[in-house]
């Protein structure tokens, strides 16, 4: 469990400084184009963790640009090649950062959006209440909760949950609603969760990439989730994701899956499923990427490509007066 929290506390501070200051190494000022190249190619050899789950061929990737890299190239152009050759990863832990650029994979540009926000304030939350990170109201006439966290950045207080849940003891169900929620501080996922068990949980590993070879790993280390000695909310809870949740987002989505009141229902996430970490290149440049996995109970490997919803509804973008997830979502929590 400590071992957890370090990777999870890891995480924490790479989203708050990304990651410029986390691990940097030996300040080697170099300026050379094939020292940076090499250097950035070799980390990410030894510590990157999804090669293998992704069939990624990191020694054809060296070499397809290795032939882009020459002396008297421009600063840019060594930013375009690097950024380049790690956007083969396909991972929006995995940045690299310059005083004039970040480069960014960008996931979730690949599919289409489930949520509207204009949607949700015109038809369903017209005067909604803002209590710290959440927006929430009742629904259905009074019998559902909606609660809305719009990114694991915004910190989640005790006093704040005590307040939404209190507000919502009587109702039949709640929804609990992460749709293009892109991550952030990992700590406030336990915080949320714990609110919603009726007992200790065990409900995900995690392992580590630690030596040489691309399938080195630590043991398996268990991550569980404790009852909430206060305020907790036992009735039917539908979490609402979709490709926009992305990292914080995923993990959060796969730890619900160990409780049985919990419903996932939307799209598949978008992944993220590696905590990210790095260091600095010989130039002064830093880099992260993922160096973690996480399984489910059963060991398996899905977070990274996004946890598949136990329920797929999709938005339709030709009738903007309707939420069709949220209206699934209500039927079902009055089942």
């Amino acid at each position: 469990m400590k071992l957890f929290k370090l990777i999870l506390a890891c995480s924490f501070f790479v989203s708050l400084v990304g990651c410029e200051k986390i691990l940097l190494e030996k300040d080697l000022a170099s300026t050379s184009p094939r020292d940076n190249f090499e250097y950035l190619w070799e980390e990410a050899d030894k510590k990157y963790s999804y090669f293998e789950l992704k069939n990624i061929n990191w020694d054809a990737i060296k070499l397809r640009y290795s032939d882009s890299i020459s002396d008297g190239m421009s600063e840019q152009d060594l930013f375009r090649v690097l950024a380049s050759m790690l956007n083969e990863l396909r991972d929006d832990h995995t940045n690299l950062f310059s005083p004039f650029n970040v480069s960014q994979y960008y996931v979730a540009i690949n599919y289409p959006k489930s949520f509207l926000e204009r949607t949700l304030d015109e038809y369903y939350l017209v005067n909604p209440n803002y209590t710290g990170a959440f927006k929430h109201g009742f629904l259905d006439s009074g019998r559902v909760a909606y609660v809305r966290y719009s990114s694991f950045l915004s910190e989640v207080k005790n006093e704040d949950l005590d307040i939404v849940l209190s507000k919502y003891s009587n109702t039949k169900g709640m929804i609990f609603d992460i749709r293009e929620n892109g991550g952030g501080n990992v700590f406030n996922i336990p915080i949320i969760l714990e609110r919603f068990a009726s007992e200790r949980t065990l409900a995900a590993y995690s392992i580590t990439r630690n030596g040489e070879n691309r399938n080195d790993f630590s043991e398996p280390v268990p991550f569980y989730l404790n009852k909430y000695d206060g305020i907790i909310y036992n009735k039917p809870v539908i979490v609402l994701c979709d490709r926009g949740s992305y990292s914080a987002g995923t993990f959060f989505s796969l730890l619900t899956k160990a409780f049985d009141n919990i419903k996932l229902m939307g799209d598949t996430t978008g992944g993220g499923g590696g905590l990210p970490n790095g260091g600095q290149l010989p130039n002064g440049w830093t880099y992260r990427f993922s160096v973690t996995q996480i399984l489910d109970l059963n060991y398996e490997n899905f977070a990274e490509s996004g946890v598949s919803p136990d329920e797929a509804v999709s938005f339709n973008w030709n009738d903007l007066t309707r939420d069709e997830i949220i209206d699934r979502a209500i039927i079902e929590l009055n089942q």
